[in-house]
């Protein structure tokens, strides 16, 4: 498991187990995926529903007006009958009925003597004589192409009124048996015998819900009683056609097809399909009243396939649509027919399945092998692209060709591949970040620290070369302060800690890093790990305020010094005052971690390096506490008070270097008297590389008069030229001497 964690990552390992979950869950498909996916189907169909345009398709409305006009529902069996001899006097195709008629007409003369036992004999067998309301009812229904509605009984009940066997619809198949994948229904709600027989179709209008209660798909084809039976909207069609034998296509996956018609209507492998809604529209509605009243013009109806329903609200026949409104039963069979009409069915390709599970796998591998690359903001960049590209290929499906692609669970699955990824990548950069904080918070300032941890990028592990300004301490005379403590070592370390303790503090408050402490010395750089534009500024800055530092360390030391001292008479301890003495150099090295693989360091090496060691040892025989190579001189004369010293040939270099005293700040050079004593200085070492031993003299009398009015502690270094002037004017250095001193010591 290690060895694929450090092959892939833990964050790639973890996104390809969400990823794998979800492809599982895709495949099992819950309820709420289901009804998530179907809420975004029935977006698809209210942002863009279907254009309605005029077919001969028409409800025949029992409507409120038509109750209100005659009379209160249900109607004698008798006005029905009416009503279907002047729609069929229009001339329409088919009749289809979205009502069952179960029960004999309580209101046919016969059933009304029986019902009225005070009712004369005589009356009683007129009324007995009078055909039925149904037989009238039949007999209407038997002159027209009427399809009668059967429901379905779906808890498998047994039905209490005693029906004849349901007579058989001429059908097909076309393929294997497809009957193992169609809905069944054990049990079925018939009309009257009399109607059944008159009638020239029958067509279940039995519509059940998706598990949120909306309408969506419905069965074309079913089983009841063991017999294929149409749905409504399909059977109407079908008897409107002539009435000719129907066929079911399938293939091994289930059924792919309806062949009503002479048109092949495709279907889920369940039979059922998923119609494209239009708004509800009153012109598919024509008032039952009105027809019954002999207002509707029979052109309105002819040749149209018409729908008896009722839209009612006291009869409660309506259903939640896609289209986030309801809808009576019979408006969704008409919108079926003209679904099949127009050919504008929705499709869900049996193959849906499959392209979903490959996007989600290609989309979930792409982020997987992408996002540990990418930062936060290029992430949610792919991201975005990837779903609102798969959203708009899946709405332009529907928009174009009529199919629904699921955009949810991509979506869903996408979402949570990334946040796996994220939160691997979050951990991953918080560990970083830990790790760089530990690493660095004891060699540079906290502020830095954050910076690096902000930036890992700015550390470029294995080493990189870079300019850097190199710093080199160093206390003068520790050896003799060590000798005066070791009696007392604790002592000497509380010293030593303390001392290293106020020269750190100026390094990390400028942005240096501290490279290591070699006892009493001190190494550090600027410039890396991260960068910093003015790291020879920042770094003299460090070198003025340690000097600073230190002296007040000192006059701390000796006031306790002197009050132990007076306070307690056997008090033996010694004050020793230190004095540090600094080489700073600027140029290319190499930084980074430096070791082996099981010990390492942050480290810089290079001939910068080095150089910046050799200014810190020439700073004790000048007697000047700060000396500085050229080009950290050439970085920062213009802001600080600097003094060129000499040009030497330091030892293991061949090439001369010009080195400076560093003296104070910008508002000690700016004073008139640093200015003479730098002209002063310019002029002298002018002089005495030209051998002008004289004038170069003279130039040194008048800086150690100045220098005890500034105070720059410049006696051993004026004593240095003084001495070897006295050497040269008794040995010459002759013609081809270049004026280079070659230091001995490091």
């Amino acid at each position: 498991m290690k060895a694929l964690i450090a092959k892939f990552g833990l964050g790639r390992l973890a996104g390809l187990a969400v990823l794998g979950m979800m492809l599982a869950m895709r495949v099992w498909d819950p309820t709420p995926l289901q009804s998530f996916r179907n809420q975004a189907f029935d977006l698809y169909q209210r942002l863009q529903p279907r254009e309605y345009q005029r077919q001969p398709v028409a409800i025949i409305d029992i409507d409120e007006a038509s109750i209100r006009q005659h009379g209160q529902w249900p109607w004698p069996r008798t006005k029905l009958a009416e009503l279907v001899n002047k729609v069929g006097a229009m001339g329409v195709a088919a009749i289809g009925f979205d009502i069952v008629f179960a029960e004999p007409d309580r209101l046919s003369p016969q059933l009304f003597a029986d019902d009225n036992p005070t009712v004369s004999p005589k009356v009683r067998d007129a009324l007995k004589s009078l055909p039925s309301n149904d037989a009238i009812f039949a007999a209407a229904i038997s002159k027209a192409a009427v399809v009668v509605g059967q429901t379905s009984v779906r808890s498998g009940a047994d039905v209490t009124l005693e029906r004849p066997q349901m007579k058989d619809v001429p059908h097909a198949f076309l393929g294997p048996d497809p009957t193992k994948f169609m809905k069944k229904y054990p049990s079925i709600v018939q009309n009257l015998p009399e109607l059944e027989a008159a009638a020239k179709g029958y067509g279940v209008f039995t519509i059940e819900p998706d598990s949120d209660g909306v309408f969506r798909r419905f069965p074309l084809v079913m089983m009841v009683q063991d017999k294929v039976r149409l749905f409504l909207s399909a059977e109407v069609l079908r008897v409107a056609t002539g009435g000719d034998a129907f066929a079911v296509r399938s293939n091994a996956a289930g059924i792919d097809g309806i062949v009503v018609a002479r048109q092949l209507i495709e279907t889920n492998p369940y039979g059922a399909v998923w119609p494209h809604f239009s708004e509800s529209r009153q012109e598919r509605f024509v008032s039952a009243g009105d027809i019954l009243d002999g207002k509707v013009p029979p052109e309105r109806l002819r040749g149209h396939l018409t729908l008896v329903g009722t839209s009612a609200i006291g009869l409660e026949d309506y259903r939640a649509t896609p289209m986030a409104q309801i809808m009576a039963g019979v408006e969704i069979h008409a919108q079926i027919i003209e679904n099949i009409l127009s050919k504008s069915m929705l499709v869900r390709p049996n193959y849906a399945i499959g392209a979903e599970l490959a996007t989600i796998a290609l989309v979930g591998l792409l982020a997987i092998v992408l996002i540990p690359y990418l930062g936060a903001f290029w992430s949610f960049v792919l991201g975005g692209f990837l779903v609102g590209g798969y959203f708009a290929g899946s709405f332009l499906a529907f928009s174009q060709f009529r199919m629904l692609i699921d955009p949810t669970f991509p979506f869903l699955s996408t979402t949570a591949v990334f946040i796996v990824l994220s939160g691997a990548n979050y951990f991953q950069e918080e560990r970083r970040r830990r790790q760089i904080k530990q690493a660095f918070g004891q060699y540079v300032s906290p502020d830095l620290v954050n910076k690096l941890a902000d930036k890992p990028g700015g550390l470029a592990l294995g080493g990189e070369t870079r300019e850097l300004t190199v710093l080199f301490s160093d206390v003068r005379g520790f050896t003799a302060i060590s000798e005066g403590f070791k009696h007392n070592p604790q002592g000497l370390t509380l010293l030593m800690n303390r001392f290293l303790n106020v020269l750190s503090q100026p390094i990390l408050q400028h942005d240096g890093t501290i490279d290591k402490f070699m006892g009493d010395a001190v190494m550090a750089f600027w410039n890396a790990p991260l960068d910093h534009t003015q790291h020879a500024y920042s770094a003299s800055l460090a070198a003025i305020e340690m000097r600073e530092e230190v002296a007040a360390l000192n006059a701390k030391e000796e006031e306790s010094h002197r009050i132990r001292k007076r306070d307690d008479p056997d008090y033996a301890g010694q004050f020793f005052r230190i004095n540090v003495g600094i080489g700073i150099n600027t140029g290319d090295c190499v930084v980074g971690n430096m070791g082996s693989d099981n010990r390492f360091d942050y480290t810089a090496l290079g001939d910068t390096v080095n150089l910046a060691s050799r200014l810190e040892g020439q700073s004790k025989p000048y007697g000047i506490g700060i000396v500085i190579g050229s080009n950290t001189a050439d970085l920062v004369a213009d802001r600080l008070a600097l003094l060129e010293i000499d040009l030497i040939r330091v030892k293991g270099k061949e090439d001369a270097e010009r080195i400076y005293g560093l003296f104070g700040r910008d508002n000690l050079l700016a004073s008139d008297g640093f200015q003479e004593m730098q002209r002063l200085n310019k002029s002298m070492l002018g002089s005495y590389r030209k051998q002008d031993w004289e004038t170069a003299f003279a130039a040194l009398e008048l800086m150690r008069e100045l220098d005890d009015d500034l105070g720059l502690g410049l006696d051993d270094y004026l004593l240095i030229y003084e001495t070897r002037i006295a050497e040269y004017e008794a040995n010459p250095p002759g013609r081809s001497w270049d004026g280079v001193f070659d230091a001995l010591t490091k």
